[in-house]
């Protein structure tokens, strides 16, 4: 079986080549890649690159993601995380093959405190989230086989997240500000490739699995709770911080203006997944323990 991943260098690219290499034959590759078009910029080459590859399954975790600069960007947005999944969905169609596909809680306005279905009417408030809801439909109206996993908060060990942030400003400072009015659950790029792995292999024996998933793991918390668990794990490491765990300033989204609106409920349900799938996600502080437990043993500055 031929697995063609776009977008192989992002946090949950990077996860995907380890979790799909069983598999199959992999193809992975980014906007970069000389033989095949990884760019989703060039919409007329992704095609042509699908139709070359022939997969049976195209997984893409390429995407536009820098939420404050989308909204003076719409229409480059639009053709990446919109305009290009509709493409890819378009070729699937043509070949048979199953197309898997990440999308956001930033589809939903963010209203409320109760964790969203499936089925929940959606509302998003900015550009990134418009664009990301737009290739959800193009997908689902193309007629080809998919599954779209719903996520949110996504962190990875490699590269840059807002726990390595945290830890970073806890050791210049002596106070941090937080916010602690949006709520949700830091999932974790690790998680999202293994289950979508098992996801594949599932939908592949059994057709009638196809469909938009919400996929996160269990719990809640916000910003500044977050913050707060990475704070006291680090502490617990005996890493010298000045900003402790008590020295965090909760404050409301206001305090921190951004030219794109985030949602404050960014609660998923994941109880179609669990089902579905036979799946028990795990808590999300498992998750972000293990990421920092690797990203702290390369961390030298230990009291």
């Amino acid at each position: 079986m031929k697995i063609l991943l776009f977008g192989k260098s992002g946090q949950l690219g990077w996860e995907l080549q380890r979790s799909l290499l069983p598999l199959g034959e992999l193809v992975a590759l980014e906007p970069g890649s000389r033989e095949l078009c990884g760019d989703f910029t060039r919409l007329n080459d992704i095609r042509e690159t699908v139709r070359t590859a022939a997969p049976a399954v195209i997984v893409n975790a390429a995407a536009y993601t820098a939420v404050d600069k989308a909204e003076n960007e719409p229409e480059h947005v639009r053709i990446i995380n919109a305009l290009a999944p509709a493409a890819l969905a378009s070729e699937a169609a043509k070949l048979g093959a199953l197309l898997v596909h990440y999308s956001t809680d930033y589809v939903f306005d963010g209203s409320g405190d109760r964790p969203r279905d499936e089925t929940d009417p959606v509302g998003p408030l900015n550009v990134y989230g418009t664009t990301k809801l737009e290739g959800e439909a193009a997908i689902i109206s193309s007629g080809c086989s998919y599954l779209i996993f719903r996520t949110s908060w996504v962190f990875a060990a490699r590269g840059e997240n807002f726990a390595k942030k945290i830890l970073r400003l806890a050791q210049e400072r002596d106070r941090l500000t937080i916010v602690d009015d949006q709520v949700g659950a830091p999932t974790g790029a690790e998680l999202l490739a293994d289950v979508t792995a098992h996801a594949i292999r599932m939908a592949l024996q059994h057709p009638e699995l196809n469909g938009l998933y919400h996929l996160v793991a269990s719990g809640e918390t916000s910003w500044c709770g977050y913050a707060r668990f990475v704070l006291d794990f680090a502490r617990q490491a005996g890493i010298r911080l000045k900003t402790g765990p008590r020295d965090l300033v909760p404050v409301p989204s206001s305090a921190f203006p951004s030219p794109a609106r985030r949602p404050k409920n960014s609660r998923l349900n994941t109880v179609k997944l669990g089902s579905a799938f036979g799946l028990k996600l795990p808590p999300w502080q498992a998750g972000v323990a293990r990421m920092l437990t690797e990203t702290l043993e390369n961390h030298h500055d230990r009291a």
